[in-house]
């Protein structure tokens, strides 16, 4: 590992020895290239433990990518650059970043620059020092329009602590530092990146996660890729958190549950016919017939596919997790040099 030293310009961090790496997803978002790479180059520059700084062009068209090549290498080795082919949205440019991110700890930030760098070093210290594996930031004074972010975000957040039981004040912040063993348990898909604290849970407890007031900055250059359409996609995206922190690691349960309720269900009603056939009464052309016979017939695909999906859920367990993105520079995901320190 390549080091150099610096002076420092900020105090120091308190914090036992680690590697930090920096995360930071970027779409179409050229102006903000030099200002915010500068912005955490100027942030950590006094850091006092070794950092790297991963910044995604998820598939960028106005040039964003190359921009962030050409900088990286007026400032060093430690900007690192991955390029991903085409745009696969936030949370896969966030999962290949944290794919190629190499540190102890992870920190994630957007690149529109309303996440504050200098906020860095105080999450990381929280983050060691009390030992936990999440620490969420909390945009307590958002620099944001009401109508199109403030208000799609309180709805989402409201909907999910409602739904997942984590009792966080803002959970559509970015700015978030993980402890990287824990955070590389999970695989972030569709759009999951706002549900990252609900994944945490499923592999250690909400105990250990806390959330942290930073600061936030009004957008300089560039446009919003939010607005009010985001609220019905989290919508459908809670149906599929709720289903994996209840019954991610035993589907059978719940499709077996569902299963045995509707079967039970149609067995009643055949039972039902059956005894009124026995008393003389004619049940052919009873609509409940059909009912009973459908809801027997569900019940037992239910079952069957509580099974299907148990043995799905072990290959899952047991097999590699294969990737939902595709890098354009793979090299870029390597454990080669490029550390600052």
């Amino acid at each position: 590992m390549n080091a150099t030293e610096h002076t420092a310009s900020v105090a120091p961090v308190q914090a036992p020895p680690h590697r930090l790496s920096v995360v930071v997803p970027m779409y179409n978002e050229i102006d903000n290239v030099k200002p915010m790479v500068d912005a955490v180059q100027d942030a950590l520059k006094d850091y006092p433990h070794p950092w790297e700084l991963v910044v995604v062009d998820d598939g960028s068209r106005d040039g964003t990518g190359l921009a962030l090549q050409r900088h990286a290498k007026t400032v060093g080795p430690h900007i690192r650059v991955v390029r991903l082919l085409r745009n696969f949205r936030q949370t896969a440019a966030m999962q290949a970043g944290i794919d190629a991110a190499r540190g102890d700890v992870i920190v994630t930030l957007d690149g529109d620059l309303q996440n504050d760098p200098r906020d860095i070093p105080r999450l990381v210290a929280r983050l060691l020092n009390d030992d936990l594996d999440l620490v969420a930031g909390w945009r307590k004074n958002r620099q944001d329009g009401f109508a199109l972010r403030r208000l799609p975000s309180m709805i989402a957040n409201r909907l999910i602590r409602k739904t997942t039981g984590m009792q966080f004040k803002d959970l559509g912040c970015s700015l978030k530092a993980f402890r990287a063993s824990v955070l590389k348990e999970v695989r972030l898909y569709g759009e999951m990146h706002r549900f990252i604290p609900a994944w945490l849970s499923t592999v250690t407890s909400p105990d250990r996660m806390a959330e942290e007031p930073v600061n936030h900055m009004a957008r300089q250059f560039g446009e919003s890729k939010y607005g009010i359409s985001r609220t019905f996609r989290v919508i459908i995206d809670l149906l599929s958190v709720y289903f994996f922190m209840n019954f991610g690691s035993r589907p059978g349960h719940f499709f077996g549950a569902v299963g045995l309720a509707v079967g039970g269900l149609g067995t009643a009603i055949l039972g039902y016919l059956a005894v009124l056939k026995l008393l003389g009464e004619s049940i052919g052309g009873r609509p409940l017939l059909s009912l009973g016979f459908f809801c027997v017939m569900g019940g037992l695909q239910f079952l069957v596919t509580g099974v299907l999906a148990e043995l799905l859920i072990r290959i899952y367990y047991d097999g590699s997790h294969a990737r939902q993105y595709h890098a354009l520079n793979s090299s870029a995901l390597a454990d080669n040099e490029g550390w600052h320190a």
